[in-house]
């Protein structure tokens, strides 16, 4: 741009020398040539700056939007293998380390509890309140029950960055942490392929994980972008599913989306207990791997892409659904957005889903199902819209709230217990309202009271006794892991 501007300065001079009033000096010629000339090297100079910037900030967008990090992207100094039974190519116990620009490989097979609760066979194990800091690494591994990166224990804190992260075997999970762990990982490619293989995570005792950046995509039957007996974070990362569910969480833990791309393809299944599909499952197994308490699923901003079934499945457990300012679309037309209702976990007639959603500036498109043993109370607020029926098999207990400007179109008629609206808060399109039995009024305004929730409790028909499946890696009862 510089060199383009500058080859247009005799141009220029001449049209600015010809318009003088007088014949010019060749001393005039020349100051007034320096004058343009450095005119145009201020202006040229400007440009090239707006221009670097403007090719930086849209390089920064590219990024966030399409993160994605190969082999050829790290530069590998060492090779630390381990091809043993119920044992680590890296373990870390108690202390601080750290390790960088290495490739890890694991083979070699373990039993699923021990793997599965305690991290036995993991390829890189930390535990007992150590500290491990990993960055530029490679982490591959083949072995059944053989988890890539695994956090154990109360105090343990696994940081890892920029790395890949791949494994094959079944029940062999990319970044996990069970017994109150703790993972940061940032800008990490993680894939997996095998059965119940999550890519985020986790099982009995739980912990933490703060997931930022990166791409996180699963392949095999049973495993979820995030299986939660946690509480998940994740920032500006990019999640898909091509076999299972995008999410699930089990019992009284938690998975919080902020800014990140979910998609989900669930189309197979390793257990009979459901015979819907969905993007996110929210369930208490009774298993003993998740404490029984309320389960919650937020989403901040992002997307979330369900290419088959329902977005939200609610079973056996209290959960709360925040969502704000998300782009949920359901590519399945015959799909629900939210379905709950009572599957082969729990007791028999006590196995409902109890859920509240809250909804701000949040578009809802889909009906809500809620069955004879299930209760919603939906709470819309900041303009928030919903075009749905709701409970339109006139089964379950519903409360619907809306405040501050929120809508609600109907798609069919709507069953509901109790209600709370503004006037005109309501389009019938044509359907009929009835809360409590009751007709709705068009235009009216309502004030209603929501649901009080009892907690699911109790085994009955619970998962595998481990939660993650039989031994050979057989895919489990959970749907998830």
């Amino acid at each position: 741009m510089k060199s383009t501007q500058l080859m247009a300065l005799p141009l220029a001079l001449a049209v600015m020398l010809s318009g003088c009033g007088g014949q010019a000096t060749s001393a005039d010629m020349a100051s007034t040539a320096t004058e343009v000339q450095a005119e145009a090297q201020r202006e040229a100079a400007d440009n090239l700056t707006e221009t670097e910037t403007t090719d930086a900030s849209a390089e920064e967008t590219a990024v966030k939007s399409a993160f994605s990090l190969t082999r050829e992207d790290l530069a590998i100094d060492e090779t630390i293998s381990d091809d043993a039974n119920e044992s680590h190519a890296i373990i870390v116990d108690g202390a601080t380390e750290s390790y960088h620009n290495i490739e890890v490989t694991k083979t070699g097979d373990a039993d699923g509890d021990e793997a599965d609760f305690y991290g036995t066979n993991a390829a890189v194990y930390a535990t007992n309140g150590a500290t491990l800091d990993l960055a530029d690494v490679i982490v591959t591994s083949g072995g059944t029950h053989a988890n890539a990166v695994f956090s154990y224990g109360e105090g343990t804190t696994l940081n890892i960055s920029h790395s890949i992260i791949e494994t094959t075997g079944n029940c062999s999970g990319g970044i996990m942490v069970t017994g109150g762990g703790t993972i940061n990982a940032t800008d990490l490619a993680v894939h997996t392929t095998g059965n119940s293989s999550a890519a985020i995570r986790s099982d009995r005792g739980g912990g933490t994980q703060n997931v930022t950046g990166g791409t996180y995509q699963t392949d095999g039957t049973g495993s979820p972008v995030i299986y939660s007996t946690a509480d998940v974070y994740v920032t500006d990362a990019t999640l898909t599913s091509t076999s299972s569910q995008g999410v699930v969480v089990e019992g009284k833990n938690s998975v919080t989306l902020t800014d990140v791309d979910l998609t989900a393809s669930n189309t197979s299944k390793n257990s009979d207990k459901s015979s819907w599909y969905q993007a996110v499952m929210i369930y208490q197994s009774m298993s003993g791997d998740a404490a029984e308490g309320e389960a919650s699923f937020t989403m901040d901003g992002g997307s979330l892409t369900n290419l088959n079934g329902d977005i939200f499945f609610v079973n056996n457990t209290v959960a709360t659904i925040n969502l704000t300012n998300a782009d949920i679309v359901n590519d399945d037309s015959e799909g629900v957005f939210l379905r709950a209702a009572a599957a082969g976990w729990g007791n028999e007639g006590s196995n409902g889903g109890h859920v509240t959603i809250n909804a701000s500036n949040q578009n809802i498109n889909g009906d809500l199902v809620v069955d004879g043993v299930s209760e919603l109370n939906l709470y819309l607020s900041d303009g928030s819209t919903m075009t749905g029926a709701v409970n339109a098999n006139n089964a379950g207990k519903v409360y619907v709230e809306l405040k501050g400007g929120s809508t609600w179109k109907l798609t069919g008629d709507s069953y509901i217990t109790s209600l709370t609206c503004d006037a005109g808060a309501i389009d019938l399109n044509g359907y009929t309202l009835y809360v409590d039995g009751v007709a709705y009024e068009a235009g009216s305004a309502s004030t209603g009271s929501a649901i009080e929730f009892t907690l699911p409790t109790g085994g009955g028909m619970g998962g595998a006794p481990d939660g993650m499946g039989g031994p050979g890696g057989e895919p489990p009862a959970k749907p998830g892991e």
